[in-house]
């Protein structure tokens, strides 16, 4: 009777550590939402203006949500020769990343599970070397769900 009992305390306590995990161990975690399928149920839920100090508007961010596979990521859109850093974030996590000029200006980055949290996104983009105020910054308004 002792060991079946010791037995299901052990089990209960395991159980209860592995419901416990983070929320950074979902499996669409700092995936691409369009490889992963996320983006055929997806839909803009907050954008704004990727401003530059001396240029004005270069840009747009959004923030996205999948409603099938319940997660969020940002996607910008601006010049061709511009390369930077998208991040999105909730209040689980984050993730960041870097893209490259080309594409024709559409980039997005990896995806964060948000059911129930708010996320937003923001970015930071150059091009010519950055040099002379030939760079740019946006942030979304927060999403919460």
């Amino acid at each position: 009777m002792k060991i079946r009992v010791a037995a299901t305390l052990v089990a209960a306590v395991g159980l209860s550590l592995f419901g416990a995990l983070p929320a950074s161990a979902h499996t669409y975690d700092h995936k691409d939402p369009y490889r992963s399928g996320c983006g055929n149920t997806a839909r803009v839920v907050k954008s704004a203006p990727i401003k530059s100090r001396l240029e004005g508007k270069v840009g747009t961010i959004r923030l996205w949500w999948s409603s099938s596979c319940k997660t969020n990521w940002t996607e910008v859109s601006v010049p061709t020769s511009a390369y930077g850093t998208i991040n999105v974030y909730t209040d689980r996590g984050s993730d960041s990343f870097t893209f490259k000029a080309g594409n024709g200006g559409r980039h997005w980055g990896n995806m964060m599970r948000a059911p129930g949290v708010c996320a937003w996104g923001g970015v930071a983009v150059q091009w010519h070397g950055g040099r002379g105020g030939q760079n740019g910054q946006g942030v979304t308004a927060k999403a919460c769900g």
